[in-house]
């Protein structure tokens, strides 16, 4: 401890060595921070904590002398590597797909990679909001950065327009696309009846289902945008980067979408706070 205090004195020496190891020192922590936040809110953290508790019992039956536990987790450890690979496969999928938010990727080099004209957010809107008040269920997944072709290929394939009409043919009840997500990128529809992974988020409450989860669940594996309508009470809500809130009113939702689409507020902007948060106690 005193080695370690005695070279991070040393740093604030100014030398041009002292300033690498600096950067070098943030740079580790910053992508150590990122790739936490990647896997918020799923089992990972679950599993986290179960290897911290394996560790601390190794320590402890060696500090205690209990040599049969303490060969039996040391022989386990043998099998540490390839147990967490199994165990983490899906959170180490998505956490290098999710590089693609670090603004590292050459799609960041494109100006109007995960833009949106207003013409269709508007569409967007005005279908949502009239499959709300027909409690129509539907998801809509609205691309950004990160290209979802493996949920795109599992679809039926459309490369349309967006429009109000197609949306609300899409999801019509009667039509054998409608259970599944229409998935969008840009000014186009990609893809409907496209099956979506399911969050394992403990935070969302029970009385959410199918729909909600898999918006959750898309969001928390990329950077999309997934607008979930509930077919039991017609509410309407946001899925953005693992979190899921309530959206108030069609106001509200074509703001979200202008501030994430057109860098803009867009008409009829409310206080991001009013969206409260459906992850915990909420109802369908």
């Amino acid at each position: 401890m005193e080695d370690i205090l005695r070279r991070l004195g040393g740093l604030r020496e100014l030398s041009l060595a002292n300033l690498v190891h600096v950067i070098d020192i943030l740079l580790v922590t910053y992508l150590v921070f990122r790739l936490l936040s990647l896997i918020r809110s799923t089992r990972a953290w679950r599993i986290l904590g179960g290897i911290v508790i394996f560790v601390f019992a190794l320590i402890l039956s060696d500090f205690l002398q209990l040599r049969t536990l303490h060969w039996l987790l040391d022989k386990a450890t043998l099998l540490a590597p390839v147990a967490l690979v199994i165990l983490l496969l899906p959170e180490l999928r998505q956490t290098l797909e999710g590089f693609a938010r670090l603004g590292l990727w050459p799609s960041r080099l494109n100006p109007n990679e995960g833009k949106m004209a207003a013409r269709t957010i508007e569409e967007i809107v005005a279908s949502v909001t009239e499959m709300s008040a027909a409690r129509t269920g539907c998801i809509i997944v609205i691309e950004r950065g990160t290209h979802l072709d493996d949920i795109v290929g599992n679809g039926v394939a459309m490369n349309a327009d967006v429009s109000s009409a197609l949306l609300g043919s899409v999801f019509y009840k009667g039509n054998p696309l409608h259970d599944g997500a229409v998935v969008m990128r840009g000014d186009r529809m990609l893809a409907a009846a496209c099956r979506l992974p399911l969050s394992e988020s403990t935070k969302l409450s029970s009385a959410f289902h199918m729909r909600h989860r898999a918006g959750l669940g898309i969001s928390e594996q990329s950077d999309c945008v997934a607008i979930v309508v509930s077919e039991e009470r017609g509410t309407i809500s946001f899925s953005h980067d693992g979190e899921l809130e309530r959206v108030l009113d069609s106001n509200d939702l074509r703001t979200k979408l202008n501030r994430i689409f057109r860098d803009s507020k867009g008409p009829g902007s409310r206080s991001k706070r009013k969206g409260k948060r459906e992850l915990e106690g909420a109802s369908k």
